[in-house]
């Protein structure tokens, strides 16, 4: 006998993706979220794919992969997907030391975060008008 299966935690036209434990500080990668929030998908990923931070690269295959999850898991519309939350927490702290002078020793420490990436399919109607803002 295994246990009920648990409803969805997200609406029907939502796909997610999560990355746990990044070695980047969540302020940093919060930053980088914030970027694509909002946007429309393809736009997300080529702001990511010409952003000159480190962690963007990761970031990208998140989304890449929430929309790949989209796609095959849940038969959304690639081309009406947007980035509708890209929430950034944390996760643990790694406490080092730094040896200073005179005997002393500082403390380092060393953050780690986690991203979750949820797209979602905007309505047609939506799509369009977004679209001719753009143009």
């Amino acid at each position: 006998m295994s246990k009920p299966k648990q409803p969805r935690r997200i609406a029907e036209t939502e796909a997610q993706a999560v990355l746990s434990n990044v070695r980047v500080s969540p302020r940093k990668l919060n930053l980088v979220a914030g970027l694509i929030r909002n946007r429309p998908a393809a736009d997300a990923v080529a702001t990511l794919t010409f952003s000159k931070r480190r962690i963007a690269q990761q970031v990208k295959k998140v989304l890449e992969s929430a929309i790949a999850n989209a796609e095959n898991n849940h038969q959304l519309d690639v081309d009406r997907l947007v980035v509708s939350r890209a929430e950034v927490g944390r996760s643990m702290v790694m406490k080092r030391f730094h040896a200073r002078g005179r005997g002393r020793a500082s403390r380092i420490e060393k953050w780690f975060s986690h991203l979750k990436i949820v797209v979602a399919e905007r309505a047609q109607e939506q799509a369009a008008s977004t679209e001719q803002g753009a143009a």
